[in-house]
C-alpha cells in the first residue's frame, strides 16, 4: 500500500484491518505511520486550534517518544493495559476524548463511541487539510524510540523472583530518562513478554536480551 501511494502519485494511503477498526496511514514518500503517531497528530492539531486537551490515553506499549511529545504540548498521557477496551474504560473514567494503541485502534469519542478506522482516517486527513501540512511535517519532531520485544517461555512463577527484579532495576537505571522496561505475561500462552525501549537501538537490544536470559536462567 505504501509503495502504491508513491507509484500512483497519491498524497495518502490508508490501510484498514479486517473489521476496519484499526488503520495505518502512508504518505507520498511511502512512509508508514502507526497508531501512536496518528494519535499524537490528532491531539496536536486540536491543541493548535485552541481546543482544550487535558490528556490522552495510550497503553503500556505506547512509544515513549509520544509521551514526551505530548508532554511538550502540555498534554498528559495515561497508560492503560493493552487492549482497546481498557483504553475506552480509562477515557470514560477521566471524561477525555482521545486515546488509542500503536496497532492503529484509535478512539475519538466526540466523533464515535468506539474505534472506527474510517473515522480515524478522516480525523487525520482533516488535520492535514486544515493546516496544509503533510504527515511528515506534523510528525517531524517526534521520532519513535526503537522497541525490542522478546517472548520467553516460562514453566512456573516468575513475578516474585528477586533475581529478575534486580536485573530489571539495573536495566531501568541504565536507561533512566532515555528508555523504559516492560515485563508482562502473555494472556494466552505460557510466555513472558520482555519489552525494552530506548533512544539508542543497541541499548534496547542489549537490555532486552539480557533480561530474557535472566528469565530463562531463573
Amino acid at each position: 500500500m505504501a509503495h502504491a501511494v508513491s507509484e500512483h502519485g497519491a498524497h495518502f494511503g490508508i490501510s484498514l484491518d479486517g473489521d476496519a477498526d484499526r488503520l495505518l496511514v502512508a504518505d507520498a514518500d511511502a512512509r508508514l505511520y502507526d497508531g501512536d503517531q496518528l494519535l499524537y497528530l490528532i491531539a496536536k492539531e486540536r491543541c493548535e486550534r485552541g481546543e482544550s486537551i487535558q490528556g490522552v490515553v495510550g497503553t503500556l506499549m505506547t512509544n515513549m517518544a509520544i509521551e514526551i511529545g505530548l508532554k511538550n504540548l502540555g498534554i498528559d498521557l495515561v497508560r492503560a493495559k493493552v487492549g482497546d477496551r481498557y483504553v475506552l474504560e480509562s477515557l470514560l473514567e477521566k471524561q477525555w476524548i482521545l486515546g488509542g494503541e500503536g496497532s492503529g485502534h484509535l478512539l475519538v469519542l466526540d466523533q464515535h463511541s468506539t474505534g472506527d478506522g474510517l473515522i480515524s482516517a478522516l480525523q487525520v486527513l482533516q488535520a492535514c487539510q486544515r493546516a496544509k501540512k503533510s504527515l511528515g511535517q506534523w510528525l517531524s519532531e517526534v521520532e519513535l524510540y526503537p522497541q525490542v520485544l522478546i517472548n520467553v517461555k516460562v514453566k512456573g512463577p516468575w513475578r516474585a523472583s528477586e533475581f529478575l527484579l534486580n536485573a530489571q532495576r539495573q536495566a531501568e537505571k541504565a536507561l533512566e530518562g532515555e528508555g523504559r522496561v516492560l515485563i508482562r505475561p502473555s494472556g494466552t500462552e505460557p510466555l513472558v513478554r520482555v519489552m525494552v525501549e530506548a533512544k539508542d537501538a543497541q541499548k534496547a537490544q542489549h537490555w532486552a536480551e539480557h533480561l530474557a536470559r535472566e528469565i530463562e536462567q531463573e
